[in-house]
């Protein structure tokens, strides 16, 4: 079997040739590429804050916070 007859040489060449000859496709993925980007650019800002930045200031600080939420649980 040579290389050009491959599995993955036909499956690339398949999505390929099929974005290529896409018309309203591209637009459609256009549209949900920058959806997801806003959304998730939303969610960042506003729903997961940096809480570790705001009130540690050294990584060894976010280390330890971080370690001590995980062995928390486990003790209690």
């Amino acid at each position: 079997m040579s290389a050009e007859n491959g599995f993955w040489h036909r499956t690339v060449d398949l999505y390929v040739d099929g974005f290529r000859n896409m018309t309203v496709g591209r637009k459609l993925w256009l549209l949900i590429i920058i959806k997801l980007f806003i959304f998730f650019a939303v969610l960042k800002l506003f729903f997961f804050p940096d809480v570790l930045e705001r009130h540690y200031d050294t990584d060894s600080e976010r280390a330890d916070a971080v370690r001590e939420s995980l062995i928390q649980p486990l003790n209690n």
